[in-house]
Order: C-alpha cells, then sequence, then structure tokens
C-alpha cells in the first residue's frame, strides 16, 4: 500500500506559507502582517485558523502580536527560540546563504564537548559502536547516515539530553546537507579517519584525547565545506 503521508492541517499549512514569507522577505524582520480579514483572505483560510497559525508563530519566536496593533514580524535570530532553528532546517529552499557556515560554528562548540562526556561514561559502548565503521561503503548516502547516527549516539551517551534536543532540531536539514559534504573525496577521508582515531581513544578509556579529535575534525569539517562552495 502507498504512503501517502499525513496532510497538513489548515493551520499547520498557513503556519508553513508565513514562514516562508519571511524567510524569502516577503515580510520582512520588522515589517508589520496585513490586518487578519485581508491575510485569511490571501491564504483562502477563515481568521480563526489564521489566529492558530499566528499564534504558534508567536509562541515560537516568529511573530509578535500586539492587541490593537499590526502583528510584528520579529527578529527571528535574536527573538526565536530552538523551534525556530527546527522550523529553518525544514524549510531548505530558504535556507540564509550564512545558514550552514554558522551550523557548523556551533558544532565546532558542541560536538567536542559531548564527544569527550560520551567516552568519559560509556568509552566501551562507543568503541563498540564504531567497530562497524570499518566496513562502510564508500559513498555519500552511506557516510552521511552513519556519521548522523554516530553524533546522535555521541550526544546520547553524554549524558545530556540537551545535546541530542539540539542536534534531533537538524534532522530534516542534515541528510541532504551531509550527502553534498560527502560528495567530496577528500571528505569522506577525513570522517573515515576521525571514526578510526576516535575508537582509539575510546578503547584507551581517554576522553580528553577524543575531545582533541572531535574538534581538530570539526575544524576540518568547516575548511572542507568552505573549499567545496567556492
Amino acid at each position: 500500500m502507498m504512503n501517502w503521508g499525513i496532510p497538513l492541517r489548515p493551520a499547520e499549512l498557513v503556519e508553513t506559507r508565513l514562514i516562508n514569507a519571511i524567510l524569502d522577505d516577503q515580510f520582512p524582520i520588522n515589517s508589520n502582517l496585513p490586518p487578519e480579514r485581508g491575510l485569511a483572505g490571501q491564504l483562502g483560510v477563515t481568521r480563526p485558523t489564521l489566529r492558530e497559525a499566528l499564534q504558534r508563530l508567536a509562541r515560537d519566536g516568529w511573530l509578535e502580536i500586539r492587541h490593537g496593533k499590526p502583528t510584528r514580524v520579529r527578529d527571528y535570530w535574536h527573538e526565536g527560540n530552538l523551534a525556530v532553528l527546527s522550523a529553518i532546517a525544514q524549510h531548505q529552499d530558504h535556507l540564509p546563504p550564512d545558514f550552514v557556515p554558522n551550523l557548523l560554528q556551533v558544532r565546532l562548540l558542541i560536538a567536542p564537548t559531548y564527544t569527550q562526556m560520551a567516552i568519559k561514561r560509556s568509552a566501551k559502548g562507543i568503541a563498540k559502536f564504531l567497530q562497524g565503521y570499518r566496513d562502510l561503503p564508500d559513498t555519500p548516502a552511506a557516510l552521511a547516515q552513519a556519521d548522523w547516527e554516530l553524533h546522535q549516539r555521541l550526544s546520547i551517551e553524554s549524558g545530556n539530553p540537551i545535546f541530542t534536543l539540539i542536534l534531533n532540531g537538524f534532522k530534516d536539514l542534515y541528510p541532504a546537507m551531509a550527502k553534498k559534504y560527502f560528495a567530496s573525496i577528500k571528505a569522506r577521508e577525513r570522517s573515515r579517519k576521525f571514526y578510526v582515531d576516535l575508537v582509539k581513544a575510546a578503547q584507551a578509556n581517554d576522553p580528553a584525547k577524543a575531545e582533541k579529535i572531535a574538534r581538530q575534525v570539526m575544524r576540518d569539517s568547516m575548511d572542507l565545506w568552505k573549499s567545496a562552495k567556492r
């Protein structure tokens, strides 16, 4: 039986359209949305449906609803929350040009920490998990999937669930970006070396070494991404 997926509810569809319009600068930061009646008509929905969508977007930091005044588009980079990041990741055709470099900078900050914590708490488990990485197919898709699974496992084993929540916010974006990254032979070779070095650090139960290994591969991945985009 073919799986058609779950259709979006009207409010969810409105929410998606408004996020796209904000990211496309149809409704720029600090601009005001049209009055409810006109906006509902443009979107082809009832005003209660529109209000539901607006409330959700206000909750996540996209909009500021002001009673008696027009609804303002917030500066979502400064006034938003993790839900904004997750939404941007799901709108891959509307990514700001500096989004991926900024995301890689965040990885550089957090990945070495959760890697160190994971090795400290579960060195044997991580070493065992990585044994299967010796025979990974040399394809962008295989490396992208393996890399995601490793970082998710490291974040879980760190013992701090906030790391995992942050990563999961980019679960929809990661496969597409990772496949582009791993299209480079140099990128695949660099990550394979990372997996081998991390196994050794885990087997030696050396969290400090694991932190240095993770930090270096994050720096190298930023350089490889930049060179691939030139």
